[in-house]
Order: structure tokens, then sequence, then C-alpha cells
């Protein structure tokens, strides 16, 4: 493949921002219905949904997934990047005690909140991406309060979707999950989400050849739990729709090693049949590389044999693609044998992810999954964020946008993944070069 060059000077003229805004603020349904059948041609990005605030729900007294140890302070933060929330009224947020350089508070927001779901939902739409798979974490499920704010998120964001016109699908996300009951916690709880809170009925649940789509990601992983021949059951449970269980088009979020049984894969030589006996594989690649160089190399030892591999067995692929990533300050204070990095991998303001897009794009994919919108906790968040240091917490360290020496709006990944969704939506590769692809409509 060529090689992939990009100009340094992307965001030098203000006559480009102008031009960005009135590309961007076309109306939703420049893009196409987001509620139609399928999962090719489509852009789906991963929702976390997981924030909160105290007082926000169900007797919530914890800064979730804010804080460490629910100490609200720079010294215990769980984030890396800093929300832009100016679009939000105040109303909708939450004061931390947490304070800029210029004294003013910095405010949080909590995934309970339906006017803040709905609001992401708005900005997918604005820019052509085709909707989320909002993630469902099996080990939280067990206690009755965690699984009451699961189900609030969850109908928040099919209200969102609804009211966006985009389309929605479950991620069972197994990490942490007890390895004695994940199986039947997943059975049981699909039972609870299509029986109970009737989500597959939703007009804006993502449906494939008739089913409605169901992603588990984790089995497989080194350090995740289950059994080949137990997630074998499983997945042709769902698939079949056997046992009590709706029937699913299946997407398996697995191991970027998933076709070696190498490296992030279990070597069990039974994970072999299960990967393959998904409907759809989405390797995860998020921190599989770092540079244009390692883009290039996963391409070639991965996403190219993966693709001949899915389209012998005729199932289809999903690749992932992500912005950059930042873990340091929920990682730091762990005893590790190499300390997280902040900035570990650079956006390089836009250039990393674009080049992904380019690549894979240009080797035919049909369908991409965005991590993440909202997963400020390893700075891989799309979704609007602060691009100066100014307007970080006093005390903390963490990502800005502009830090790579851009002057980048706080929307601009999803301004390019929103660009990545029409260049996918029209069947052509985009140019290599971002700045090039600024100026092309496809």
């Amino acid at each position: 493949m060529q090689k992939v060059l990009f100009h340094s000077r992307i965001f030098s003229s203000r006559c480009l921002v102008l031009f960005l805004f009135t590309v961007f603020a076309a109306s939703p349904s420049a893009y196409g219905a987001g509620t139609s059948e399928g999962l090719k041609g489509r852009l789906i990005v991963g929702y976390q949904g997981w924030f909160g605030c105290p007082g926000d729900y169900a007797g919530n007294a914890q800064w979730q997934h804010w804080f460490t140890g629910n100490i609200a302070d720079a010294d215990h933060l769980h984030f890396d990047l800093l929300p832009s929330l100016s679009q939000f009224r105040p109303e909708d947020l939450c004061d931390s005690p947490l304070r800029r350089q210029d004294g003013s508070t910095v405010r949080l927001f909590s995934s309970q909140n339906e006017r803040i779901v709905a609001t992401h939902f708005q900005w997918m739409a604005k820019h052509g991406i085709d909707g989320a798979a909002v993630q469902r974490f099996i080990e939280p499920l067990s206690d009755i309060t965690n699984k009451r704010r699961s189900d609030h998120l969850l109908m928040n964001a099919k209200a969102g979707a609804e009211a966006a016109g985009r389309v929605f699908f479950i991620t069972y996300d197994v990490s942490g999950a007890n390895p004695h009951t994940v199986m039947s916690d997943i059975r049981n709880d699909w039972q609870h989400l299509v029986n109970d809170l009737k989500i597959t009925s939703s007009p804006s649940y993502l449906q494939d050849n008739g089913k409605p789509v169901l992603e588990i990601w984790g089995f497989g992983f080194k350090d995740h739990p289950g059994m080949p021949d137990q997630v074998s059951e499983l997945i042709g449970d769902l698939k079949e729709g056997r046992r009590g269980l709706k029937a699913a088009t299946l997407i398996g979020g697995v191991p970027a090693s998933w076709r070696t049984l190498t490296g992030d894969s279990k070597t069990e030589p039974g994970w072999a049949k299960v990967y393959r006996s998904y409907d759809v594989i989405s390797p995860w690649s998020v921190g599989r590389f770092g540079d244009d160089a390692g883009i290039e190399n996963f391409l070639r030892e991965r996403v190219l044999p993966d693709m001949q591999e899915t389209k012998r067995l005729g199932i289809g692929y999903m690749p992932v693609i992500f912005p950059g990533f930042s873990w340091w300050n929920q990682m730091r204070g762990r005893n590790f044998a190499k300390p997280a990095t902040l900035d570990q991998i650079p956006r390089q303001c836009g250039k990393f992810l674009w080049h992904q897009v380019y690549s894979l794009l240009d080797a035919r994919v049909d369908m991409l999954y965005a991590a993440m919108f909202d997963e400020v906790d390893e700075g891989t968040a799309l979704f609007p964020t602060e691009t100066g240091e100014d307007r970080l917490p006093k005390g903390a360290r963490m990502v800005y946008l502009d830090e790579d020496g851009c002057s980048a709006p706080d929307d601009w990944y999803l301004q390019i993944t929103g660009m990545a969704s029409k260049f996918l939506h029209s069947h052509k590769a985009p140019p290599g070069q971002l700045n090039e692809a600024l100026n092309i409509s496809p």
C-alpha cells in the first residue's frame, strides 16, 4: 500500500474553520435515515454511559468514573480528557470542587441525565454518525442499584436514539465478570432487556438479517472469563434463539490476535472455533499501535489477513478505529512494571485517526466501529473536549486537544468521524491526507 503522508499545517486558515462549520452543520437528514436495516455501510461509536455525580439517580453518592476513591480533587482524577460542556445548561451539569486557573468551576456530567444523553445522540446525527453500541457491563449487574442505573442509562439511550434518528444496540462487556455465573448472567439479562424493557422493539434498535444486533465483548482475551465450550454454547443459543432467548445477529468483540491465537488471545485451540462462530468479528485494536508505521504494520499483518479469513467464512468484519490513548490519571499509583504515560498515543491533530480511516476504507471494509464516543478515562473520547491547557483544572495533568500544535475546535474528532462516515456511506476511498479530505465531498 502507498505510504500515507500528511501535511502538518491543517488548521492554519480561519476560512477552513468556516468551511467545516458549513459542511457539518447540515441537517441529519442529509446523511440518510439512521434506522434502516443492517450493519453494512455503518459507522458505529462505542458509548460507555458510565459517568455519575452524587445525587443523580437511585440514591447515588459517588463520582462515578470521575474520581478515584470518590475523592473529588486533582490528585484523584480518573480521566485524562476534560469534556467541553458549553452547549449544556448549567442546571444539567454537576458542579465539582475543581477550579480552573481563572477560578471558574469545573463542571462534569451524569449519564443518568436524559438531556445529556439526548444531546450526545443529537451530536451523532449532526455529524452523520449512524449510531451507538451502548456498553452494558455484566459485573455490576449483580448489584440491584447498579442494575437500575444501567437500565436507566439504556432507556436514556433508547430515547436519545429515537429522537435523533440514530440506531443503537447492546454490547455486553464481560470484563471483570464472575467466571462461574457470566453465561447465565448474560442469558438472564438478555431476556430482561427483551421481555421487560422491550429494548429490541424500539424502531431505533439496529436489526440485521431480520434479527436485533447484539455484541459480546471480551471472551477470549487472556484476562477475561469464559471457557471455549461454554462460550460456544452461548453463541449458538443467541444466534438460533434457543432456550428462551431472542435470536440475534451476534458481533464478537474479540482480541486483535483472534485468528492466530497469539498475543492478546487465549491460546487453547477451542477458541479458534468460538471466534469463527460469530456473525461478525470486531477485533479490538485500541493501543495495539501508536504511530503511522504501526498502523501500516497492523493493516498488513492483521487487517488484510483477517478480511481474507472472514470472507472465506462468509461472516462480517467490523474493524475498530481510535483517535489516541491516555490513561495516566486512572493508572497512576498502581504498581505496574511499566507506568502509564500521559498522552501515551498522541492524536497528532487528528492525523492518527485519519490514517486508520484511510487505510481501512482503502482496503474496502464495509463497516466501522469508533472507540469511543465518551471514553475520557482512557483518552479515546470523540465527543467535544477542552482544547487549551488554560481550561484544565488547577493542579491536574491531563491531555488537551491543542497540545500537538493544533488550533482545533472542541468537536474536531466528531467532525473527522463524521467525514469517515460519509466516505463509508459513499463506498469511496478517501484521500490519505486529512486536509485534502476536508475539501472533498464523497
